[in-house]
Protein backbone atom coordinates (compact mmCIF):
# COMPACT_ATOMS: atom_id res chain seq x y z
CA UNK A 1 0.00 0.00 0.00
CA UNK A 2 0.80 3.33 -1.00
CA UNK A 3 1.62 5.99 1.48
CA UNK A 4 1.08 9.58 1.23
CA UNK A 5 1.45 12.70 3.82
CA UNK A 6 -0.50 16.19 2.87
CA UNK A 7 0.67 18.84 5.06
CA UNK A 8 -1.98 21.69 5.11
CA UNK A 9 -1.62 24.62 6.65
CA UNK A 10 1.06 23.14 8.94
CA UNK A 11 -0.69 19.86 10.26
CA UNK A 12 0.05 16.75 8.97
CA UNK A 13 -2.74 14.37 7.26
CA UNK A 14 -1.10 10.68 6.52
CA UNK A 15 -3.09 8.85 4.26
CA UNK A 16 -3.73 6.00 1.78
CA UNK A 17 -3.24 6.45 -2.45
CA UNK A 18 -5.90 4.65 -3.77
CA UNK A 19 -3.87 2.67 -6.26
CA UNK A 20 -6.43 -0.34 -6.84
CA UNK A 21 -9.43 2.04 -7.24
CA UNK A 22 -7.49 4.31 -9.50
CA UNK A 23 -4.14 3.43 -10.39
CA UNK A 24 -3.38 5.72 -13.12
CA UNK A 25 -4.81 8.85 -11.60
CA UNK A 26 -2.20 7.52 -8.80
CA UNK A 27 0.48 7.03 -10.89
CA UNK A 28 0.02 10.22 -12.97
CA UNK A 29 0.40 12.21 -9.64
CA UNK A 30 3.03 10.43 -8.20
CA UNK A 31 5.79 11.72 -10.93
CA UNK A 32 4.69 15.16 -9.63
CA UNK A 33 5.19 14.63 -6.05
CA UNK A 34 6.75 16.40 -3.67
CA UNK A 35 4.11 18.48 -4.82
CA UNK A 36 3.66 22.10 -3.34
CA UNK A 37 0.74 24.69 -3.91
CA UNK A 38 -2.02 26.61 -2.41
CA UNK A 39 -5.50 25.55 -0.93
CA UNK A 40 -8.18 28.06 -1.15
CA UNK A 41 -11.95 27.62 -0.17
CA UNK A 42 -14.39 26.10 -2.90
CA UNK A 43 -16.35 28.50 -4.57
CA UNK A 44 -19.31 26.12 -5.53
CA UNK A 45 -18.80 22.46 -3.92
CA UNK A 46 -19.28 23.40 -0.26
CA UNK A 47 -16.86 22.29 2.64
CA UNK A 48 -14.25 21.63 0.47
CA UNK A 49 -10.59 23.68 -0.47
CA UNK A 50 -9.21 23.13 -4.25
CA UNK A 51 -5.80 23.53 -5.56
CA UNK A 52 -6.65 25.32 -9.14
CA UNK A 53 -4.38 23.90 -11.69
CA UNK A 54 -5.42 25.69 -15.00
CA UNK A 55 -4.87 23.61 -18.08
CA UNK A 56 -2.32 21.21 -16.51
CA UNK A 57 -2.71 17.79 -17.70
CA UNK A 58 -2.02 14.52 -16.10
CA UNK A 59 -3.09 12.10 -19.03
CA UNK A 60 -5.65 10.26 -17.22
CA UNK A 61 -9.57 9.96 -17.80
CA UNK A 62 -11.57 9.32 -15.21
CA UNK A 63 -11.62 6.24 -12.98
CA UNK A 64 -13.48 5.74 -9.40
CA UNK A 65 -14.87 9.25 -10.19
CA UNK A 66 -17.38 11.12 -7.65
CA UNK A 67 -19.09 14.03 -7.25
CA UNK A 68 -19.82 13.62 -3.39
CA UNK A 69 -15.92 12.95 -2.00
CA UNK A 70 -16.56 12.51 2.09
CA UNK A 71 -14.16 14.38 4.73
CA UNK A 72 -10.30 13.53 3.76
CA UNK A 73 -11.15 12.28 0.72
CA UNK A 74 -9.02 14.09 -1.81
CA UNK A 75 -10.13 14.16 -5.57
CA UNK A 76 -8.40 14.48 -9.04
CA UNK A 77 -10.31 16.92 -11.57
CA UNK A 78 -8.73 16.20 -14.95
CA UNK A 79 -9.69 18.94 -16.56
CA UNK A 80 -12.48 19.01 -20.01
CA UNK A 81 -15.66 21.22 -19.11
CA UNK A 82 -13.62 22.71 -15.96
CA UNK A 83 -9.97 23.49 -15.09
CA UNK A 84 -8.01 20.85 -13.78
CA UNK A 85 -7.70 20.92 -9.91
CA UNK A 86 -7.27 18.77 -7.07
CA UNK A 87 -10.03 19.36 -4.34
CA UNK A 88 -10.02 18.28 -0.18
CA UNK A 89 -13.17 17.52 1.19
CA UNK A 90 -13.23 18.57 4.68
CA UNK A 91 -17.04 18.45 5.23
CA UNK A 92 -20.38 17.97 2.60
CA UNK A 93 -19.00 18.23 -0.68
CA UNK A 94 -21.30 18.13 -4.22
CA UNK A 95 -18.25 18.87 -6.42
CA UNK A 96 -19.49 21.52 -9.19
CA UNK A 97 -18.37 24.64 -11.14
CA UNK A 98 -19.86 27.68 -13.50
CA UNK A 99 -20.62 24.80 -15.90
CA UNK A 100 -22.37 22.27 -13.34
CA UNK A 101 -22.00 19.55 -11.84
CA UNK A 102 -18.53 17.39 -12.11
CA UNK A 103 -16.76 14.38 -10.81
CA UNK A 104 -13.38 13.75 -9.88
CA UNK A 105 -11.25 10.58 -9.59
CA UNK A 106 -10.36 9.58 -5.64
CA UNK A 107 -7.27 9.09 -5.45
CA UNK A 108 -6.05 9.88 -1.98
CA UNK A 109 -7.84 9.03 1.54
CA UNK A 110 -6.71 10.29 4.64
CA UNK A 111 -6.67 8.97 7.76
CA UNK A 112 -4.79 11.13 10.60
CA UNK A 113 -5.64 13.92 12.14
CA UNK A 114 -9.13 14.07 10.55
CA UNK A 115 -9.95 15.83 13.27
CA UNK A 116 -8.59 19.04 12.40
CA UNK A 117 -9.59 18.94 8.64
CA UNK A 118 -12.95 20.63 9.61
CA UNK A 119 -11.10 23.58 11.42
CA UNK A 120 -8.52 23.97 8.77
CA UNK A 121 -11.31 23.96 5.84
CA UNK A 122 -12.91 26.65 8.02
CA UNK A 123 -9.73 28.74 8.32
CA UNK A 124 -9.21 28.58 4.79
CA UNK A 125 -12.35 29.97 4.20
CA UNK A 126 -11.96 33.15 6.78
CA UNK A 127 -8.50 33.59 6.20
CA UNK A 128 -7.70 32.62 2.79
CA UNK A 129 -5.05 30.75 0.98
CA UNK A 130 -3.11 27.60 2.70
CA UNK A 131 -0.24 25.72 1.94
CA UNK A 132 -0.31 22.75 0.29
CA UNK A 133 2.20 20.00 0.26
CA UNK A 134 1.71 16.27 -0.81
CA UNK A 135 4.44 14.28 -0.24
CA UNK A 136 5.38 10.15 -0.33
CA UNK A 137 5.89 8.12 3.25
Amino acid sequence: MERIRVTFAGIPFEGRLEMEKAPATCAAFLKHIPFRNKAIHVRWSGEGVWVPLGDMQFGVGYENATSYPSPGEVILYPGGVSETEILLAYGRVNFASMAGQLAGNHFITLETNLDKLYALGRKTLWEGAQDILFERI
